[in-house]
Order: C-alpha cells, then structure tokens, then sequence
C-alpha cells in the first residue's frame, strides 16, 4: 500500500484528460532508431505516445478512455500515483486537449510516428532516409 497514492474515483475537470502508461525509457522505432530516454538534454525531447485514463466532462474530441495520444514535449503534468481497490498502482498524468497531436485506437508500433485516424498500419521510419553529415 502506497500512502502517497490517490485512490477512490476521480474525474478530470472540462475538458481535461487523464493518461497512464506513458514511456520515459529509451525506445526504439520499428524502423530501429533509438530514441533517448528523457534526461533533460536535446536528444531526449520529443513526444510521447499515452493512454487515455479519463476523460472530463466538457471533452468532445473523437479520442475515448483507453485509445493513445500522441502528447507534444512537456505539455503535462507531473505524474501522481494512483492506487486501484485491488492494489495495483498506475501513475496518472494530465493534459489539456490543445497538447494532443494525434490518436490511435491502439498502442502504436513506433515511438513516436502513428496515425490520425485509428485505422490501417501506423507507418514506420526508414533509418535508410536519414543521412549522417
């Protein structure tokens, strides 16, 4: 039991959104680029790819409580813990409707490359299209 976690039922206010399961680890594209955890230098800020936890009440995007978003850098907060009845911890993260990219209906493959519309294969990067100068 984590004292620090929230537990109970919470919901997001307007038209804000809830995430979780958003990777702050080295990741690697299908195509096989790495892309660098996020320790505060250049090469590791990018977006991320996280689940919808919850939904406010005003939220009238397309985007629904389990599909993924694409979330521009640094435009959420900081994650808090939160606690289910059965034990098991999530940390939960919020962000505001103008921060979202893009969404899937599904974890996307790659990182940080996926699709607008949640249907057919979210395209991969080619490492072959990038030159070393």
């Amino acid at each position: 039991m984590n004292v620090n976690a929230v537990t109970g039922k919470i919901t997001p206010l307007g038209d804000k959104v809830f995430v979780n399961n958003m990777n702050f680890g080295e990741q690697v594209t299908a195509g096989g680029i790495v892309l660098m955890s996020d320790d505060s230098k250049d090469h590791g800020i990018h977006a991320r790819w996280a689940q919808v936890w919850a939904v406010g009440k005003d939220h009238a995007e397309e985007f629904a409580v389990g599909d993924w978003i694409l979330i521009e850098h640094g435009r959420w907060t900081r994650g808090i813990p939160y606690e289910y009845e059965d034990g098991t911890e999530t940390t939960i993260r919020m962000v505001e409707n103008k921060s979202i990219i893009m969404w899937d209906t599904e974890q996307p493959k790659d990182a940080i490359i996926g699709h607008l519309d949640g249907g057919g294969p979210a395209p991969s990067i080619n490492p072959e299209d990038f030159v070393r100068i």
